[in-house]
């Protein structure tokens, strides 16, 4: 059996490495850009054509020996996919990844489902903008409608001026997206993975940590009152059915003070803060998106250590990678993922470190000791 991965990252590695585990085999298309003219990440993994993946006979040939197709990345040429090798299935759905990469369409779709979302309006015009923010009251955040992720292409806006600026910013042809500002207690995610036939499997909430509109650490449990990681699990599942989502896909969502949750995205792929997922749970996300992709019977998400905490390797300056292997492996039950990327820039996202413990806090004790031993 054979999965095709339309991109060459970090995700791609790790969904590789839990698709070996499985003695599946794996194939990624890239554009030789992505790597600068290598493979990348998932090159001593698996199979790696560096080729034109907008061109119809390069994505015919290069389908033509996959069971079945996914994505790393929301932005990849899923519908020129399916087009050149109809055959073949690919999952997301490129209309599911088509209605998610725009934000006001995503919202929509979850707001006719029912689902709880921040109170938003789909601006065509600055003036819109500006009537939008005088019904919700400022502060208001101003999104892009594509291409906006860890913290880019977003705007807190506190006064008209700010506004105006977000819009020079941020908005294209058809406006921006103009939403509330939630006064949310935390940050969590839910990852879904789900089959073509409604098989789902929701994994435990997680709580998310952000430092400069970049994901810095995630933990589980996420300390949700039991009846509140009910319903957030429970909401995360139904968003994911309101967009038809097939494979493996992640809700953010905002948590509120009285326990109740609004969605803020979703992404259509493993998401970083699912990282921690390879220690903490009978299967990890990247073994569920490997067999949600090739509509294989799903994995059990449930935790199997009483908590878990990964923090990011990120990048603080320029110039090729040297982590200090022993220090960071000297660090007792911390799991150091570095993703093979040769050189480092600030905020760039080099690997991650997770730990579990009997709390959140001890696993993320240790897990940070680990991170700053590297040096990175």
């Amino acid at each position: 059996m054979t999965l095709g991965i339309l991109g060459g990252g970090q995700l791609g590695r790790m969904s590789a490495l839990a698709a070996i585990r499985m003695g599946i085999d794996v194939r990624f298309l890239t554009p030789p850009a992505s790597g600068g003219g290598t493979p990348g990440p998932v090159a001593p993994f698996a199979n790696v054509t560096l080729a034109d993946w907008t061109d119809p006979a390069v994505l015919k040939a290069w389908a033509s020996g996959c069971d079945a197709i996914t994505v790393e990345s929301e932005w990849a040429p899923a519908q020129e996919c399916a087009d050149a090798a109809p055959d073949v299935p690919v999952r997301p759905h490129p209309k599911t990844l088509r209605l998610i990469r725009h934000k006001g369409r995503q919202n929509d779709a979850l707001r006719d489902a029912g689902l709880p979302l921040p109170r938003y309006a789909n601006c065509a015009t600055p003036e819109a903008a500006h009537e939008a923010a005088r019904a919700f009251g400022l502060p208001v955040v101003a999104k892009k409608y594509e291409g906006s992720y860890d913290g880019y292409g977003n705007a807190t806006c506190r006064t008209p001026e700010e506004l105006e600026q977000a819009w020079a910013d941020l908005a294209s042809g058809d406006g921006m997206l103009v939403e509330a500002f939630v006064p949310f207690e935390g940050e969590v995610s839910a990852l879904v993975a789900r089959r073509e036939g409604g098989e789902t499997a929701v994994y435990p909430i997680i709580a998310s940590e952000h430092r400069e509109h970049q994901l810095w650490a995630a933990h589980v449990p996420a300390g949700l009152a039991p009846e509140a990681e009910a319903r957030a699990r429970e909401v995360a599942g139904d968003a994911i059915a309101a967009v038809g989502g097939v494979g493996l896909l992640a809700v953010e969502m905002f948590w509120m003070r009285d326990g109740s949750v609004l969605v803020n995205e979703i992404a259509p792929r493993p998401h970083n803060t699912g990282h921690l997922t390879i220690e903490a749970c009978g299967g990890s996300q990247f073994e569920n998106h490997v067999r949600a992709a090739l509509d294989l019977p799903l994995a059990d998400p449930s935790l199997r250590v009483p908590a878990a905490c990964m923090v990011n390797v990120v990048g603080t300056r320029e110039g090729p990678l040297a982590p200090d292997y022993a220090a960071a492996l000297a660090v007792s039950d911390a799991a150091v993922h570095l993703y093979g990327k040769a050189d480092s820039r600030p905020r760039r996202k080099l690997g991650h470190v997770t730990a579990t413990g009997e709390t959140p806090e001890a696993a993320r004790e240790v897990a940070e000791r680990a991170v700053a031993a590297l040096g990175l």
